[in-house]
């Protein structure tokens, strides 16, 4: 079993970075898809970034795409999200979750594990 820990959130300007992370604790990190989903006040959640277990292959929503960059390392049971360019649309609670899949999804149902979210916050 995964628990996972998701830190990094915070208040930034638009045009600002932040970088998440989550934690894993379990000993099977590296068999998990990772993968970042965000939802905002009153929209139902959507996917943001996926990387596969070796981290070769990553996918991110259109919505993020040059401006976010998804990573890991399996020696320290870690996965990042680096955020650039920050917009105030991007404002969210941000979630990660784990897949038991080789490659990444956009599809949640596929994740069977999640943190518990960490706030990020835009302002204009």
């Amino acid at each position: 079993q995964e628990q996972l820990v998701e830190s990094g959130g915070g208040l930034v300007q638009a045009g600002g970075s932040l970088r998440l992370s989550c934690a894993a604790s379990g000993r099977t990190f590296s068999t998990y898809t990772m993968g970042w989903f965000r939802q905002a006040p009153g929209k139902e959640r959507e996917f943001v970034a996926a990387i596969s277990r070796s981290a070769g292959i990553t996918i991110y929503a259109d919505s993020v795409k040059g401006r976010f960059t998804i990573s890991r390392d399996n020696a320290k049971n870690t996965a990042l999200l680096q955020m650039n360019n920050l917009k105030p649309e991007d404002t969210a609670v941000y979630y990660c979750a784990a897949a038991p899949r080789n490659w990444g999804t956009m599809r949640q149902h596929e994740y069977d594990h999640w943190g518990q979210g960490t706030q990020v916050t835009v302002s204009s």
